[in-house]
C-alpha cells in the first residue's frame, strides 16, 4: 500500500496540534507494512496558482519559452499530481488557521484539481469523480470548538477538504480525527490533547490493518 502523508504545518509540535497529530501518526506507522511518501507543503517549492501558470499551458502548446516562475510551476503542479497519483491512501494532517486551510494547502490542491485528472464531465455535462479507487484520512486540530451547531457553519477546513476529496474527486474518507477546544478551554487542554492523540494512533493502526488485508 503507498501512503502520501501531506503535511500542511510548519510550527514545530512543540507549538502546534496538527503537527504533533502528524508526527504521532506517521511513529506509529514506522515498521509497518506500508510505503510512505511526506509531501510538505511548507517545504515544497509552491508558486502560488495564477495567471502564469496559464501562461505556460500556452507556451507549451506554441512552442515559447517558459519564464522560470511558469517552469516552477509547471514542475511543481506535475509533482503534486504524480504524488496523488502513486497513493492508494492520501493523509491530511492540517489546522484550521482562520476558519480555512493554509494557503499552502489550497495551493497543492489547486495544483490537482484538474479536469480530465480528478474529475470529468461526461457528454451531458455531468462531472463524473476519477478518484474513486482512493481513500483519504483527514487528521485537523482547530482550538475552538466547531462542532457545536452554531459555529459548524463557520467551519471551512474540514468541510472543504470533505467537498473536493470525497465530493469532487470521489475519494473514500475512511477516517477522521480532529482535536478541538484545546484553546477555548484550556484548564481541559491537556487531556483533549492526549486523548485526539490516542485517536491518531487508532486511525494509523487502522491503516496498517487495512493494508495488511489488502
Amino acid at each position: 500500500m503507498n501512503v502520501l502523508v501531506v503535511k500542511a504545518n510548519n510550527r514545530p509540535a512543540t507549538a502546534a496540534i496538527s503537527s504533533k497529530m502528524y508526527e504521532t501518526f506517521m511513529a506509529e506507522l514506522e515498521g509497518k507494512d506500508v510505503n510512505v511518501t511526506t509531501y510538505d507543503v511548507f517545504e515544497e517549492d509552491m508558486p502560488y496558482f495564477g495567471q502564469e501558470l496559464f501562461n505556460a499551458f500556452g507556451k507549451v502548446q506554441n512552442g515559447g519559452e517558459l519564464t522560470d516562475v511558469e517552469a516552477r510551476l509547471l514542475a511543481a503542479k506535475q509533482k503534486a499530481m504524480d504524488a496523488i497519483s502513486a497513493a492508494d491512501v492520501v493523509v491530511f494532517a492540517f489546522p484550521l488557521w482562520n476558519l480555512t486551510i493554509p494557503a499552502k494547502l489550497q495551493t497543492f490542491i489547486d495544483y490537482v484539481y484538474a479536469a480530465g485528472f480528478a474529475f470529468k464531465y461526461d457528454a451531458e455535462g455531468n462531472m463524473i469523480q476519477l478518484m474513486t479507487d482512493k481513500k483519504a484520512i483527514f487528521l485537523n486540530a482547530r482550538g475552538g470548538v466547531y462542532s457545536a451547531p452554531e459555529a459548524a457553519p463557520m467551519e471551512m477546513a474540514v468541510n472543504y477538504m470533505r467537498n473536493v476529496f470525497g465530493g469532487v474527486f470521489g475519494m473514500q474518507i475512511i477516517d477522521e480525527v480532529i482535536i478541538e477546544g484545546h484553546n477555548a478551554m484550556p484548564d481541559k487542554a491537556q487531556d483533549i490533547i492526549a486523548a485526539g492523540m490516542e485517536e491518531v494512533k487508532a486511525s494509523a493502526k487502522r491503516l496498517a490493518e487495512l493494508a495488511v488485508i489488502a
